[in-house]
């Protein structure tokens, strides 16, 4: 099962690439950008609880989907990219076993504990 759902993230992630492209950006910018949601993480230098409400906004489905809807009402194509940015990110990290995450530390997510604390607990 943990396959099949891996599979269809990276479906999901595919997806994202591709409706991402009509929107008149050079294909290479997806990839290019494609790091940029993480940089969410810096609200762990206040402490983990800003963190995960900073990173988890970035790496919520739904805030992209927001996203790609208020894009396409406004006609914007940048918001409508991003969007498709934030979905083929979030797909990615998932798909590679990283969550959402738990207030109390980044290596708490959703999915299960992520780093040394995944090696510590079997």
């Amino acid at each position: 099962m943990k396959n099949l759902i891996r599979l269809e993230e990276f479906a999901l992630f595919g997806l994202a690439f591709w409706l991402s492209l009509p929107l008149g950006y050079a294909w290479w910018w997806f990839f290019i950008l494609l790091l940029a949601p993480d940089l969410s993480a810096i609200g762990y230098l206040a402490n983990p609880r800003i963190g995960a409400i900073t990173y988890n906004l970035a790496h919520h489905r739904g805030v992209a989907a927001l996203v790609i809807v208020a894009g396409a009402l406004a006609n914007e194509p940048a918001l409508q990219f991003a969007g498709w940015l934030l979905l083929g990110h979030a797909s990615l990290d998932r798909a590679f076993g990283y969550g959402l995450k738990y207030p109390d530390a980044f290596h708490n997510t959703h999915l299960g504990p992520i780093g040394p604390a995944a090696r510590s607990n079997p």
